[in-house]
């Protein structure tokens, strides 16, 4: 394994532990504030409902990541099993917070079913699959449970011991300070909330406790030596970083989005020198003064520091004095490093790409930091004619999301080519191309000349109107011409009407469905596209080959599952099967209720999913079509366009 590879492995590893934190920040913070508020110590001491603070952190908090590690693994059932494994962890540890070991059991309680699932899977009667279910989650989650109490919780008790201990002496030692030499630079890598989440919280929790408040939580969160560098940039920075700086640093302080300074580190590699001492002195000015939280502070806002701050003692001027400490210290060292370096305008772009290509995806924050400043790889052309949406096969997502920026091209009246096509057949002269966020790159190698546009959402994405406005500041009246052209060449054939009739038939229209997988819901539409006579057989395990690759959940609710592009010498005729999924089936983290098998062959399925890509751009229009009662209902809605 090289570096690259190593190194986005470990980003995986973090993301993951911080993925079973992160959704339940909420709770840890109700417990915080409880135990700030009422334990003896606290604001408004009550003996009753401090009562609240050992079963929260014992039991509640605990189950909350194992059922969240078990989701991630394996959906609702995933997340039972090993919420049930969970438990025997707990019950085998009661003296420690076993985040730790929900953090283990949680994903691998729902590793266990999931492979006993795959086992299993086409070999149950019919009229037993909810038997089998049941008693398989409950029988292994049993066995897990068991295994958890007797060996699993006394072993993570005894390693979270060790650390404790471990953390004391560095505090001791005085040697805590250090500790900022691994975790600021560690932040830039995005292992931040790996760190915080992962590592750092489930020994601040068991000194919480102990003392009621733990030096932990702040030495990753501490949002000092980010504004110290985002201070510097405002007065001795240049172009767009100093441009921007002003509102990172709101973001940063306010905000708690700590990685909105992470490209102004990268852009000037010197600056980590900053956060490095400007850390090191926080965390020595907090062992100094007795500082600590009563809770993880997510995200490190000052805001959240101050809500979870104990009231004993000298926490808040313990705090508070770290946060100033680290923001001067890493300030005076940024604008020595500004000052005596040569700085250009393009830097915060590359930086800011560069920092994106580190964290595996598109930064929430990064249109803060580049505003105005392209991000593709070609520029924006001066004059647009073409647009291609490109997907994998060609045949579904892109034709949707094709269909609704060709609507909203016409309500314009712009002008400008909208086809859609698979990314192997991107047109050479397209100029500017829309893909979903996984499949970018593998466009942008395509053709790297074209202004590439990445989106989550086929059917609702802020982004074609952003391009909208983009281009009517710059389209001429020449290109009105192609309006009629773009409608022909995006179906590439113009269907007949007599072919339109076997699209989308009442007998292919199935509702009140229920899955407990995205899997199972896929292979169920294609297998009735099989029986419709649409594809051949091998065509359902090419629409799960082609979920692999990114997902073909379109936002609104919708998903629509169909075969990569070597599936379409299955396909013998186009046709669409209707799914309805009242209680939805997860789609990789989203909730697909209405799924469109789809099998498209020569462009004459376009038509019809031209209309079913403009209805479902609506969420009421969604919501109607989850709710309707026949299939007659269903179709009339799907044609109101």
């Amino acid at each position: 394994m090289n570096q690259s590879q190593m190194k986005v492995s470990i980003q995986k590893f973090g993301n993951f532990l911080s993925s079973m934190v992160l959704p339940n920040i909420g709770a840890f913070i109700a417990w915080g504030l409880i135990t700030a508020l009422f334990i003896p110590t606290g604001f408004f001491p009550h003996e009753g409902l401090a009562s609240l603070v050992g079963p929260m952190v014992t039991y509640m908090l605990p189950l909350l990541i194992g059922y969240t590690g078990g989701r991630l693994i394996y959906d609702q059932r995933g997340g039972v099993v090993g919420t049930i494994a969970t438990m025997g962890v707990i019950v085998g540890a009661p003296d420690t917070p076993m985040f730790m070991g929900a953090m283990i059991m949680g994903p691998l309680g729902a590793f266990v079913i999931k492979k006993f699932d795959q086992l299993i899977e086409g070999k149950i009667k019919t009229g037993f699959e909810m038997l089998v279910n049941n008693f398989s989650a409950g029988i292994l989650g049993g066995i897990l449970a068991i295994l958890a109490y007797m060996g699993v919780g006394p072993a993570v008790n005894a390693f979270t011991q060790t650390l404790v201990t471990g953390v004391d002496w560095l505090i001791e030692a005085g040697l805590l300070p250090l500790t900022s030499i691994l975790i600021e630079p560690a932040k830039i890598l995005f292992l931040n909330n790996a760190i915080n989440h992962g590592v750092l919280s489930p020994i601040g929790l068991e000194q919480v406790q102990q003392g009621g408040k733990s030096i932990l939580f702040l030495l990753e969160a501490n949002p000092g030596p980010g504004l110290g560098v985002l201070l510097a940039f405002m007065i001795f920075g240049k172009g767009i970083a100093k441009q921007s700086a002003p509102g990172a640093a709101i973001i940063h302080f306010l905000g708690g989005i700590h990685e909105i300074y992470f490209p102004y580190v990268l852009m000037k590699p010197m600056l980590l020198l900053s956060v490095i001492f400007g850390g090191m002195s926080g965390v020595f000015t907090l062992v100094l003064l007795g500082g600590g939280l009563a809770a993880p502070a997510s995200p490190g806002s000052i805001l959240a520091i101050a809500a979870v701050t104990p009231p004993e003692g000298m926490a808040y001027l313990a705090n508070f004095a770290a946060v100033i400490v680290a923001t001067t210290v890493s300030f005076l060292i940024s604008a020595v490093v500004l000052k005596s370096g040569k700085q250009t305008e393009d830097n915060m772009s590359e930086a800011t790409k560069k920092m994106e290509q580190m964290k595996g995806k598109k930064s929430s924050v990064s249109d803060a930091l580049t505003a105005g400043a392209v991000t593709a790889n070609g520029a924006f052309p001066a004059k647009v004619d073409k647009i291609v949406f490109a997907c994998d096969a060609g045949m579904g997502s892109s034709a949707m999301g094709a269909s609704l920026l060709r609507k909203k091209v016409k309500e314009a009246d712009l002008g400008v080519t909208v086809t859609n096509t698979a990314i192997s057949t991107i047109p050479a002269d397209s100029q500017i191309v829309i893909t979903q966020e996984k499949l970018t790159p593998r466009a942008q190698n395509k053709i790297p000349g074209a202004y590439h546009i990445s989106v989550d959402n086929f059917l609702s994405s802020p982004e074609y109107d952003k391009l909208i406005a983009s281009l009517q500041n710059g389209v001429t009246e020449e290109q009105a011409e192609l309006v009629e052209e773009s409608q022909e060449e995006a179906v590439g054939v113009t269907p007949a009407m007599d072919q339109e009739d076997d699209l989308l038939l009442e007998e292919n229209i199935f509702l009140n469905q229920s899955f407990s997988t995205k899997e199972q819901a896929i292979r169920f539409a294609g297998e009735a596209l099989v029986k419709a006579g649409y594809v051949e057989p091998s065509y359902v395990n090419e629409m799960l080959k082609r979920e692999e690759i990114t997902t073909t959940y379109m936002g609104n609710n919708v998903a629509i599952p169909h075969g990569t592009e070597e599936a379409k010498k299955a396909v013998i005729k186009s046709g669409f099967t209707v799914v309805q999924v009242p209680n939805g089936v997860d789609f990789n983290g989203e909730s697909a209720k209405l799924i469109f098998g789809i099998a498209g062959k020569d462009g004459t399925h376009l038509e019809i999913l031209s209309g079913i890509a403009v209805i479902c751009a609506e969420q009421d229009n969604v919501d109607q079509l989850v709710q309707a009662k026949s299939a007659q209902e269903l179709i009339s809605i799907l044609n109101r366009n």
